[in-house]
């Protein structure tokens, strides 16, 4: 059995959405984690990935927390909130429970969290100053929940501004693109200890096509009105990419 078994859980930040391969897969900071974390190891490593994109952050703790403890792994990457920051009903207080409850979970298995906060869209979205609030607001009630635990792994995204700029997010400005991606994986493993390749902080910039006025309108927002709208979510239907072990080599 090997020394390290890392599980991931989240939503399409954690599944990796808007770090398409040319096989039209997605890969994310989690995949590069686990890479990172093997080539620095020296030595494979088991890795499972149960995040699916559109989740709030109760049906990710639902659906998703205890099939990932059930493969008895060392650590468990949790991240969530997102998708709820964006309903303006839903209290910051009952996103943070989610949190305490994943934490108190992994209390009780033994199993090290690594906690991350979501990187920052608000400078390119519509309404922007409201997701900033929000996400301040819910940013400043996790770190309180988990205050006075040294023992969990942070790894905070919404405070990076260099992370919140254009260059690194995808082109419906609500997804990190490869750049993204890569920066919040260094981050990830320099919190973990374990060395990250320096490019990874700011890869070149993928210079994508950004849709402007009505096209990024008619492209990304208006889809996503349609599914809050239909009560559907992008993630209907679709299932966690590694359920199971996978086995990361070192390259």
């Amino acid at each position: 059995m090997t020394s390290v078994r890392y599980v991931a859980i989240g939503d399409s930040f954690t599944e990796g959405v808007g770090d398409e391969l040319s096989d039209g897969t997605v890969r994310g900071w989690a995949d590069l984690v686990a890479q990172g974390w093997a080539d620095a190891a020296g030595e494979r490593i088991s890795y499972a990935n149960l995040a699916i994109r559109g989740k709030l952050v109760w049906p990710i703790v639902h659906e998703q927390l205890e099939p990932a403890l059930a493969l008895k792994p060392t650590h468990l990457s949790f991240n969530g909130g997102g998708n709820d920051m964006l309903r303006p009903r839903t209290r910051i207080a009952h996103i943070a429970d989610a949190f305490s409850e994943v934490l108190r979970r992994c209390d009780e298995e033994g199993v090290r969290l690594i906690l991350l906060s979501g990187a920052n869209p608000s400078g390119q979205l519509p309404l922007g100053r409201v997701v900033q609030r929000r996400g301040d607001l819910l940013s400043e009630a996790v770190v309180g929940r988990i205050a006075d635990r040294p023992d969990v792994i942070r790894a905070l995204n919404w405070p990076d501004r260099e992370l919140s700029t254009p260059p690194y997010w995808s082109a419906d400005r609500l997804h990190m693109n490869t750049r993204g991606h890569h920066r919040v994986a260094a981050r990830v493993l320099e919190a973990l200890g374990v060395p990250a390749p320096p490019s990874w902080w700011s890869l070149q910039d993928p210079a994508a096509e950004r849709l402007r006025g009505m096209a990024y309108y008619r492209t990304h927002v208006g889809p996503w009105v349609r599914r809050r709208l239909t009560g559907t979510s992008s993630g209907d239907g679709r299932v966690a990419k590694f359920p199971e072990w996978i086995d990361v080599l070192p390259g």
